[in-house]
């Protein structure tokens, strides 16, 4: 799968979303590519797809914060592997994130100094078990949104607005059907949140 990404704006303006996409196996995943299918080719948004770009866990950093830094939407789209993200996508944020960056105390002015202020983090979960298993009397435990906290704090750490996670549960026993519902609910979901992020300026002008 080639990395997509929408070069030609009607609007140089326009918000535009950033798909970190990070699956190991791409090819043999039924409902990340399903989802993926929804949102490729859409205007203003890129897909950047982690294993396919760095198979050899070689992230090229400068590049990465220069991705985040032209988008306004960074999406993480992922399957949920032993309750966290795919190992990748961690080491991604490990070094991607970095202090100076994505945070980090600006000395001079006592205050925080951060390159992803104002940007929204939104994740895109894929669950294979049912969404009564993410509760406290399920095998999970406890409820999918505490597995992410760690996405949560760290968008708090960077000043970026954490949006609610679109999750899909039992992504391997959907039927086709159902799974198109879900990718479309994804890619309306998606636009939805360029639109916000399109009227959120006039929005604070106005409350000023």
């Amino acid at each position: 799968m080639q990395a997509t990404s929408a070069g030609a704006q009607t609007d140089s303006t326009a918000p535009r979303a950033l798909i970190v996409y990070a699956h190991p196996q791409h090819q043999h995943s039924y409902g990340n590519r399903e989802l993926l299918a929804a949102v490729q080719g859409l205007e203003q948004v890129t897909v950047h797809d982690l294993y396919e770009e760095y198979p050899d866990f070689h992230i090229d950093v400068a590049r990465e914060q220069e991705l985040l830094l032209s988008h306004d939407l960074i999406i993480f789209q992922f399957p949920l592997y032993w309750y966290s993200a795919p190992a990748l996508l961690k080491e991604w944020q490990d070094r991607v994130f970095d202090f100076g960056f994505a945070y980090g105390q600006n000395v001079q002015q006592e205050q925080q100094s951060q390159a992803l202020a104002g940007k929204a983090l939104w994740l895109a979960v894929t669950a294979g078990g049912p969404v009564n298993s993410f509760r406290e009397e399920g095998i999970s435990r406890r409820p999918l949104s505490d597995y992410l906290l760690p996405f949560e704090q760290s968008a708090a750490l960077c000043d970026m607005r954490y949006l609610e996670p679109f999750a899909v549960y039992r992504i391997r026993k959907l039927t086709k059907p159902y799974l198109q519902e879900r990718a479309e609910e994804y890619r309306a979901a998606l636009l939805q949140h360029l639109r916000d992020l399109s009227n959120r300026p006039s929005q604070e002008n106005a409350d000023a």
